[in-house]
């Protein structure tokens, strides 16, 4: 089984195109300490190639504003996430493109890539503060500041 880059579940090749058998397997993900990613049932356990991160942020809402606004993410697989101390949001850079790569962490180790809709959405709603003797470029969420980037 694989999770392509767009967030397609794979068997064998074929796409498996049954949302809730998506779904159903998402609930069963876990990853290990090495990074690998398995599905475990009370029965089995099975090694999954993940070729990004399992899941994307399609959706995001905001509530409030300032220090205290609540940002909400959806993901492909209807979960909710809230960015807050143990959900934050991360920003990598893609080694071949050099583009920024952000996601938030769902649960145990698991992440959502936020699609490009929803991460410009994110840098909309991005400001200048000062963090640790430095300016940075970034979103509040729940009281936590989460860097978006660096600014020239």
């Amino acid at each position: 089984m694989r999770i392509d880059r767009d967030g397609n579940w794979f068997y064998l090749g074929s796409p498996i195109t049954r949302w809730s058998l998506a779904r159903l397997f998402a609930s069963v993900l876990r990853r290990e300490a090495d990074g690998a990613y398995w599905l475990v049932t009370p029965a089995e356990r099975a090694r999954i190639l993940v070729e990004d991160s399992p899941f994307l942020a399609v959706e995001l809402d905001v509530a409030g504003a300032g220090q205290t606004q609540v940002l909400s993410f959806r993901t492909n697989m209807d979960e909710i996430v809230v960015a807050d101390e143990a959900h934050p949001l991360r920003v990598a850079t893609d080694p071949s493109t050099a583009a920024p790569r952000p996601y938030i962490l769902v649960r145990d180790g698991l992440e959502a890539r936020l699609t490009r809709p929803v991460f410009y959405q994110l840098v909309d709603l991005g400001r200048e503060e000062r963090v640790g003797g430095a300016t940075r470029f970034g979103v509040w969420s729940k009281n936590e500041f989460f860097p978006l980037g660096e600014l020239d």
